[in-house]
C-alpha cells in the first residue's frame, strides 16, 4: 500500500522540517564518530606506506633500463637507499618514494631532517642465481610482525603473490624495508631531547670526585665508574625471512644526584641476530649519573611501531609521579606500564628487562623475561 500525499501546505511543511531535524542529527551524529574515530596506529601507518612504495616499485619495473640498473644495485650494494636511486628511475616513482619516506619518519615522531629512511635488498641469499639470470623479481613489504604467517608481493603487472612468511620462495623478491640504524639513531636523539624538556633525560655527570662504592675511596675528578658489557646473548626466534635485523637500544633508569628520575637510552647496534654472542664491551651504565648504586634496563626494539615522541611522553607521564624515597625503587614496571597498548599486538618492541643492576655486579645477568642475558664489570672510565 502506498503512503498518502501530503494534503495541505502546513503538512509539507512540518514534513520539511522533520526532514531537516533529522538530516541534523545525522549529521551530529556522524560528527561524534568521527571524533572518537581513533587515528591509526603507527604501525598501520607504516606498514601502509611501505606498501604502497612496495607496489610502485613493482609497477615501475616495466622498464627494462631501470629494471636492470635495480638488479645491479641489489646484487652489489646489498642495501639499496632506493628513493635516491629512483632519481634515474622514469615516471613518478621518486615521488611516490618521497611521499612515503615522509609519512614513516612522520608516523615515527622523528624530525624532518632525518632523510630518507626507506631501503630495497633482496629478500635471501638463495634467490641470487635466479636474479642474475633475469628473473623478473617481486616487491614485497617488510613486516615488523614475527608472528605472520604470510606475506605480499607484487610483480611488475601488478598483481598480488601470498608467499610463505617462513619459507623463502625460489622465486627472486625485494623487500623494501627501512633503515633500522638510521631510524633508531634518529629515534634516540627525539627521545633523548624529549625526555631532557620533560626534565628527566641525560644531564651530563658534574666532574667531581666520586666515592668508589665498592672500597670506598675517592677517584680522581674527571673518571666515573661504569658497568661495561662484556657479552651479551638474545634467545633465538623464528623470525619471518623478510624481516631485516634488530636495531636494539635499552633505557638505562634510576634516581640522579638530585633524586629526581632519570633515563639514558643506550643505543645497541651490533646486536642484530637473535642466538648470537656479543663481546661488545660497551658501557651500560655512567653510575655518576646516579644518586644510588643501582639502575634498571629496559631493552627494546626499534620497528614500525616505534614513535620516539610518544613513547618519550608516555616514560615522563609514568615516571614523573615516582619521587625518591631515600632509598631505591625499581623503575621497570613504571615503564613497561607506560608502553602504548598497541605496541603489544602481535609484535612487542619489549625485549627484555633487567631488575636492579648494581654497580658492583660481576657476572652473567639474565633477564626477567628469560629472553636475554648479559655479562657485566665493573669499569672505571679514567679522564685523560
Amino acid at each position: 500500500m502506498r503512503p498518502r500525499r501530503p494534503r495541505t501546505r502546513g503538512a509539507l511543511a512540518a514534513l520539511a522540517v522533520t526532514l531537516l531535524a533529522l538530516s541534523a542529527g545525522q549529521t551530529a551524529v556522524a560528527a561524534r564518530a568521527a571524533a572518537t574515530t581513533p587515528a591509526p596506529s603507527t604501525a598501520a601507518t607504516v606498514s601502509a606506506a611501505q606498501d604502497q612504495a612496495a607496489r610502485a616499485i613493482a609497477r615501475s619495473l616495466t622498464d627494462s633500463t631501470w629494471r636492470a640498473r635495480l638488479r645491479h644495485a641489489a646484487l652489489t650494494s646489498g642495501e639499496v637507499p632506493v628513493t635516491a636511486l629512483a632519481d634515474r628511475a622514469a615516471g613518478p616513482l621518486k615521488t611516490t618514494l618521497a611521499t612515503a619516506d615522509h609519512r614513516i619518519a612522520t608516523a615515527k615522531g622523528l624530525d624532518a631532517t632525518t632523510g630518507s629512511l626507506l631501503r630495497l635488498r633482496l629478500g635471501a641469499e638463495a634467490m641470487r642465481g635466479a636474479l642474475t639470470s633475469g628473473t623478473a623479481p617481486w616487491v614485497a613489504a617488510a613486516t615488523s610482525d614475527d608472528d605472520t604467517r604470510t606475506l605480499v608481493a607484487y610483480d611488475r603487472h601488478g598483481r598480488s603473490h601470498t608467499l610463505d612468511a617462513h619459507d623463502a620462495p625460489a622465486h627472486p623478491v625485494y623487500v623494501l624495508d627501512i633503515d633500522g640504524s638510521a631510524a633508531l639513531a634518529a629515534g634516540l636523539d627525539v627521545l633523548s631531547g624529549r625526555l631532557n624538556s620533560y626534565g628527566i633525560g641525560s644531564a651530563a655527570p658534574d666532574a667531581q670526585p666520586r666515592v668508589d662504592t665498592a672500597s670506598g675511596a675517592r677517584t680522581a675528578g674527571g673518571g666515573f665508574w661504569a658497568s661495561r658489557i662484556t657479552a651479551v646473548e638474545l634467545s633465538d626466534d623464528e623470525e619471518p625471512w623478510a624481516k631485516g635485523d634488530a636495531e636494539i637500544y635499552t633505557l638505562v633508569t634510576g634516581f640522579g644526584p638530585d633524586g629526581a628520575v632519570r633515563v639514558d637510552p643506550v643505543d645497541m647496534p651490533y646486536l642484530d641476530n637473535d642466538g648470537t654472542v656479543y663481546r661488545p664491551n660497551q658501557i651500560l651504565v655512567n653510575w655518576s649519573n646516579y644518586k644510588y648504586a643501582l639502575a634498571d634496563a629496559v631493552m627494546m626494539e626499534e620497528d614500525g611501531s616505534t614513535n620516539y615522541r610518544d613513547l618519550a611522553k608516555a616514560i615522563a607521564t609514568a615516571l614523573l609521579t615516582i619521587t625518591d624515597q631515600g632509598t631505591y625503587v625499581p623503575l621497570v614496571n613504571a615503564v613497561l606500564d607506560a608502553i602504548p597498548d598497541d605496541w603489544w599486538t602481535d609484535d612487542p618492541d619489549y625485549v627484555d628487562s633487567w631488575y636492579t643492576l648494581a654497580r658492583t655486579d660481576n657476572g652473567t645477568r639474565y633477564g626477567a623475561r628469560g629472553n636475554g642475558w648479559m655479562t657485566v664489570e665493573p669499569y672505571f672510565v679514567q679522564e685523560l
